[in-house]
């Protein structure tokens, strides 16, 4: 049996939800086809497929079937190619569905001539329009029937339209058909508008750098470029692939990447993002990421998995539309056949009625609000720095009552400086020495800066033998020539009775001044302590004070003393518990989420467990690869104030879905009772659902100028905070 393999395809022609659940459950039907999913937001399809079993021409064949366009090869390594044709790709009017337009509206005006110039011909003009329009819509209808999806808008369509010919109204079918193709193809324009938001980022990046070879300086595509290329880049060019700048100083415009709209003044060994702009001056950048691994495109495709998970509400949406259709198509035929059965009504009359409720019930505008709103929300976030892994991420985002800082690199710049060596035994050198022998390799913030002390003072650092044994939150040792040398905080040194009376008192007094402290031991005795200090983020203060106005509490959890929390904690104005090793992190991450959703945000190895334990958890930009994979959401721009910028933007999203389900099913209640009552010609009900699915997207696309900083969005949000409890009961039941 052969391997399966990856296969991915750019799907034109989806513009809805549904038409995504029709390619999934055909696909889901073919042999050695698993692992299917389908994005409406992304209108892609990924498989694994054994390729012994069903071959790719059958799955493209298939796709065909259904109405949809598969574009360019279908390898997992040409899928950034495939991206990159989408988003410059086909113009609306070059599509199959504007053609279906075109054809329709054509037939539809020659009739209405015909019938004009000869009456006596009418309707015969009018069904040869409707049946030349309706024979694609009906085979895509069978198509869905096969694949096992009966109960498609093209199959209303189709009923609806031949019981009209049925009855003698070729005109209304004839525009039915029409209308229908009009509103298919204004749906896909408002979808592709949906979709831009996240491709543009791709224009982001140059098509060419000048990569320099020698004394010269040649002119080579981008996906050409390999790690450790130069490159030199001009006064207003843009960055070609993330890198480290080797010569030259300008200042860099990230705003591209993340979101920070004030420049920063890069130079040597600096790094440089894909897409920044840089601004006076010249830079050479050392290549250290490839074009298909640069930031840029590894955010384009962590949006675009974000965006093919279902959040609560759609996948509840999906539930609803599963019965929703088929009881829709019964109540029709129940419309038809009571009345004149039960009360000897005419039968034309209730017919028809019924036709125009099976227009209306095609659930697309449905369907398709929740996962147009997320999409929307979710490559906004991305344009401000605020990446975000899914639409579950965004909607409890918007839900949480508590956010949990970590202290270092969070709320704290995380760069900490050696401030104080007091020596115990033998002088400073030797203890910053000897502590910086056991600190090398270390990934925490303490331990490089000591490491980082140890050598701007041109310290020779003992060789450990063996490697070093680490007790996160607690300490680190390692064995070097004249015995075990042991960094630890002073809790832990006083736990082993390590501690003196003198050593606790300077501990305190340094603490007090809002330093961390650890101390130097080598064997049972104390040789030393180091103090070392972090200095705020500058809007540290904000990021809480926004956080409160939103009605969230913010709290910091943190592995540091007491003394030292508390003088940062006074500062912030922020609630504090400190001297928490991994472990009792993660009590009080669940102790908080037993009450209602948390954020925890962090940067560290160590903050891993907290932020996967939480509701959602949120890393720094600046934090460690370990934080950022773990992390349900990422603050690029390196901002703590982007916390409460995730929440006001999840928020927005949350009061788009519940305006989307309000236009799709209010006006299609309002369409059902003029219907019933006889109001409602056919073509006014096919207006009546394709009309709220553009509606619904267009609502959707405002999410694309939504910028969280503004006072607009802030009041927004804050009418959210202050709404009625009964969203928030629905909501709670939805998730």
């Amino acid at each position: 049996m052969a391997s399966a393999s990856s296969v991915k395809l750019k799907i034109e022609g989806m513009d809805c939800g549904g038409c995504a659940v029709k390619i999934e459950n055909a696909m889901k039907r073919l042999p050695g086809v698993t692992d299917v999913s389908v994005s409406f937001s992304t209108a892609s399809l990924s498989l694994m497929l054994e390729e012994d079993r069903t071959a790719r021409a059958t799955i493209e064949a298939r796709i065909r079937a259904l109405g949809f366009t598969p574009l360019g090869g279908i390898g997992q390594a040409d899928a950034d190619k495939v991206r990159t044709e989408s988003a410059s790709g086909n113009v609306w009017w070059k599509t199959r569905k504007a053609r279906l337009v075109g054809v329709t509206g054509l037939l539809l005006a020659l009739g209405f001539v015909v019938t004009q110039a000869e009456p006596a011909w009418s309707p015969w003009p009018y069904v040869a329009a409707t049946l030349v329009g309706l024979l694609p819509i009906a085979r895509r209808a069978l198509a869905g029937m096969r694949s096992g999806t009966p109960f498609t808008m093209e199959t209303l369509m189709s009923i609806a339209t031949i019981g009209a010919l049925a009855i003698g109204e070729g005109a209304d079918a004839a525009i039915v058909v029409f209308l229908f193709a009009l509103g298919e193809l204004l749906e896909g324009v408002a979808a592709g508008r949906a979709r831009a938001g996240i491709e543009g980022l791709i224009g982001l990046v140059p098509r060419t750098a000048r990569r320099v070879r020698g004394d010269e300086i040649e002119t080579v595509p981008v996906e050409t470029l390999a790690i450790g290329d130069v490159v030199t880049v001009r006064a207003g060019d843009r960055v070609p692939s993330d890198g480290t700048v080797v010569g030259g100083t300008s200042e860099v415009n990230e705003a591209p990447v993340t979101g920070e709209s004030v420049p920063v003044v890069k130079a040597e060994g600096a790094p440089v993002y894909a897409g920044s702009i840089a601004g006076h001056g010249e830079l050479r950048i050392e290549i250290t990421r490839t074009s298909a691994d640069n930031t840029i495109t590894r955010i384009i495709h962590m949006v675009e998995e974000a965006q093919a998970t279902k959040a609560p509400t759609a996948r509840f949406i999906d539930r609803f539309s599963r019965w929703y259709t088929p009881a829709a198509m019964a109540f029709s035929a129940l419309v038809m056949l009571g009345p004149p059965l039960a009360l000897g009504a005419d039968w034309f009359t209730w017919i028809y009625r019924g036709l125009a409720v099976l227009l209306i019930a095609c659930p697309c505008a449905l369907v398709i609000s929740t996962p147009a709103a997320i999409a929307s929300g979710l490559a906004s976030g991305a344009r401000y720095g605020l990446l975000i892994k899914g639409g579950a991420a965004l909607e409890t985002l918007g839900k949480i009552r508590t956010v949990a800082f970590d202290k270092t690199g969070t709320l704290t710049m995380g760069q900490p400086q050696v401030t104080d060596v007091v020596p115990v035994e033998g002088d400073v050198a030797n203890v910053l020495a000897k502590a910086a022998a056991v600190e090398r390799g270390s990934s925490h913030p303490l331990g490089a800066a000591i490491v980082k002390e140890a050598e701007l003072r041109g310290l020779d650092m003992p060789r450990v033998f063996g490697g070093t044994v680490a007790a996160p939150g607690k300490s680190v040792m390692g064995r070097i020539s004249s015995g075990f040398v042991t960094v630890a905080s002073p809790l832990h040194a006083a736990e082993q009775a390590l501690l003196d009376d003198t050593a606790q008192e300077r501990i305190s007094a340094l603490e007090d001044e809002g330093k961390t402290v650890v101390t130097v031991c080598e064997g049972k005795r104390l040789i030393g302590l180091i103090a070392l200090r972090d200095e705020l983020r500058a809007d540290a203060s904000e990021a809480v004070q926004t956080l409160r106005a939103l009605g969230i509490r913010p709290v910091m959890l943190t592995g540091d003393n007491l003394r030292c929390a508390q003088a940062i904690a006074d500062i912030v104005g922020i609630e504090v518990r400190a001297g928490l090793l991994p472990d009792d992190k993660l009590a009080a991450i669940s102790g908080y989420k037993a009450e209602a959703p948390i954020a925890m945000v962090g940067d560290g190895i160590n903050d891993a467990p907290a932020l996967a334990a939480s509701s959602v958890g949120v890393a720094m930009g600046s934090g460690t690869d370990v934080a950022l994979e773990t992390a349900d959401a990422a603050l690029l721009k390196n901002r703590v104030t982007g916390v409460a910028e995730l929440v006001t933007l999840s928020r927005a999203t949350i009061i788009n879905i519940w305006q989307n389900i309000g236009l799709a099913l209010g006006l299609k209640s309002i369409f059902l009772v003029t219907s019933l009552s006889g109001v409602t010609p056919l073509w006014m009900a096919i207006l009546a659902d394709t009309g709220a699915t553009v509606l619904v997207t267009a609502n959707a696309l405002r999410l694309l100028r939504f910028k969280p900083e503004t006072q607009e969005n802030a009041a927004i949000v804050q009418s959210s905070v202050n709404a009625t409890g009964s969203r928030r009961r629905i909501s709670s039941q939805i998730a």
